[in-house]
Formats: structure tokens, sequence, C-alpha cells
């Protein structure tokens, strides 16, 4: 494939260094250890892959959601993230093509009579969601009569939903599913609600964008095609999400 001219990886990395934010808001994509604070996950993966190609030093960036993730790139504190694709955040940032497809799920109260995804969308229901969220993004522009009660973070949602707050919880299936677990009488409504597009996204202001863009697209287009993205996910022992087509 074409390298990345230097002109364009000036405008990419002017620090010299490859500043990539990971957003653990999202634990099918990144996860950091309590203890060594060290960061793992396919996001790790393919942002030290992409570190390697162009012959640059990696500094990861963690952020507790994907909200201060996108802030950081506006900011110009970084120069690469792994988010959903947005037509908001597009306003700001250049995507990739996906590398991985993730699943949004409701989960209810054992006892709720919601049965159905389509029953959501109901007055007097109350979503809780993490704010800023791809989830947040989406049904902020697709609920029309339920009302969104918002978390601060993916990884609040559940706590405050039992808490008391709202009567459906929305994010990541992986996520609720998990979280679940410290909870007795909860369970998943059948499905998804939406389909997450996960891909690398630069930040527009940047001088030659565009030509960034086109580099890290062929780049992700081949480890996709090459096997590198699936792999890295077996390693990883991700489930509920494939490697975008």
């Amino acid at each position: 494939m074409k390298m990345i001219d230097s002109a364009t990886l000036s405008s990419f990395t002017p620090t010299g260094t490859l500043r990539v934010g990971i957003n653990l808001g999202n634990p099918l994509l990144a996860n950091e250890d309590a203890v060594s604070k060290k960061l793992t996950g396919v996001t790790i993966d393919i942002a030290n892959e992409i570190g390697q190609r162009i012959n640059l030093p990696v500094q990861l960036i963690p952020f507790k959601t994907a909200s201060a993730t996108v802030d950081g790139i506006k900011s110009g504190e970084i120069d690469l993230v792994f988010v959903a694709i947005d037509p908001v955040r597009g306003a700001d940032i250049s995507y990739t093509p996906a590398y991985i497809q993730i699943e949004g799920a409701y989960m209810v109260k054992a006892a709720s009579p919601l049965k159905r995804n389509e029953e959501v969308d109901m007055a007097g229901n109350e979503i809780v969601v993490g704010k800023g969220s791809a989830y947040d993004l989406y049904l902020t522009r697709e609920i029309k009569n339920a009302t969104l009660l918002r978390a601060t973070s993916s990884q609040a949602v559940v706590d405050d939903f039992m808490s008391g707050k709202g009567n459906v919880a929305a994010g990541v299936k992986q996520q609720l599913e998990s979280d679940a677990k410290r909870y007795d009488g909860l369970r998943m409504l059948p499905g998804r609600f939406m389909v997450i597009n996960q891909a690398i996204g630069i930040p527009k202001a940047r001088a030659n964008y565009e030509e960034t863009t086109l580099y890290l697209s062929a780049v992700i287009a081949q480890l996709k095609q090459s096997g590198f993205v699936a792999t890295s996910m077996q390693r990883h022992q991700i489930q509920g999400a494939k490697v975008a087509e």
C-alpha cells in the first residue's frame, strides 16, 4: 500500500509522537488494569500497529468516556481516536471506514411489561444512557416519545438504573450484560436497537486531513482483510461484535 508522505505525516502528528485517545467507556474495545494501569484491547493493538507503520512512538491517552475522547480531538490534545461513527461528531472528525460493528441494546427489570425494542419509545418510559455516548447521540435523534436520562458515563448506566432512575437502560449489549451480573432481577430485551460502527477518527482542523484519512482507511482495510482485527478480537475474548465488512 502507499506510504504516508512527509507533509501529511507532519500535519497528522505535529509533535512527532502519535497521540492516541483511548475510550475506556467501551470495554469491548479497551480496558485499563486497575493496578498497573496498563491498557489492553483491540484499539491499543491497532494504534501500536499504526505507530509501527509510520515509524513513530505511540502515546496512549485514556479517557473515561467517548465524549471526553472527542473533546480531546477538538482541543488538539490528541491526533487519533477510536470512536463510533456519528454525524454529529462528524462535524469535527474525519472517519475511516468501520473496523468493528457493535450492538446497542436495552435492558429492563424482570417485572417490566416491556417485551420488545419497539415498545420502548412510548410516553412515560425513561431511558438511562451514558452522556455523549454513541447511544445517546443516536437516541437523541430517534426517540420521539420516551424521555432520556443521561448518566455521567456508560459504566454508570446500570448503577443509576438500579438506584431508581428510569425504567429502561441503554448501551453496549455486552457492557449491560456484564454490569447486570452484579444485580438480580434484570433482563435484556431481545435483539438490538442499533448497530454501532466503530472507526478511527482524526481532526478535520488539521491540514491534509483528507490525505491522512485515506492513508488510515487503507491501513484499516488491510488489517481487516489480513485477519489482524479478527485475531485481536479473539485474543481479547471479544463477543457480541464482529469485524466490519
